[in-house]
């Protein structure tokens, strides 16, 4: 399909994720993500060098265990680009991966656990200056809620 003119675009609020500025009129951003073992430092990081030779601005990488999270901690340090940390289940490996450098977190609260964690990853994450990209999907979601909105 051919367009001879650009889709309007909404205008949003910028948000930085290290260097790269996402909304508030900014070019459109690139992202992928790894799928190495995120322990292994040294492969996740020719993936984010691979993908970012590819044109990508910001690449995910999953944080989903302490071993993880101390590959991850080279992987930012080293990058090329900004690492974005996907982060389920639990609350202090996402205060873990915003000290370890992250410049966003990618996380989903139904499965962080209760407020008061949602609230010390959104604590820790706005006094280092980390973006975080909230969402929920119906798997998440609790099954009162699910079943009034027949998502089951």
């Amino acid at each position: 399909m051919s367009l001879s003119h650009p889709l309007p675009r909404e205008l949003t609020r910028p948000v930085h994720v290290g260097g790269v500025q996402i909304g508030g009129g900014a070019p459109v951003v690139v992202q992928s993500m790894t799928c190495t073992d995120t322990a292994d430092a040294q492969a996740t990081l020719a993936q984010v060098c691979a993908l970012a030779q590819a044109g990508c601005d910001i690449v995910r990488v999953s944080v989903p265990t302490e071993a993880a999270l101390e590959g991850f901690r080279i992987i930012c340090a080293e990058s090329p680009v900004p690492i974005v940390a996907d982060i389920h289940f639990n609350h202090k490996l996402a205060i873990g991966a915003v000290e370890a450098g992250a410049a966003k977190l990618r996380i989903n609260p139904g499965n962080i656990g209760d407020w008061a964690k949602v609230d010390a990853v959104i604590d820790a994450a706005g006094a280092a200056g980390c973006a975080i990209r909230i969402g929920v999907n119906a798997g998440s979601l609790e099954q009162d809620i699910a079943e009034r909105d027949d998502l089951t």
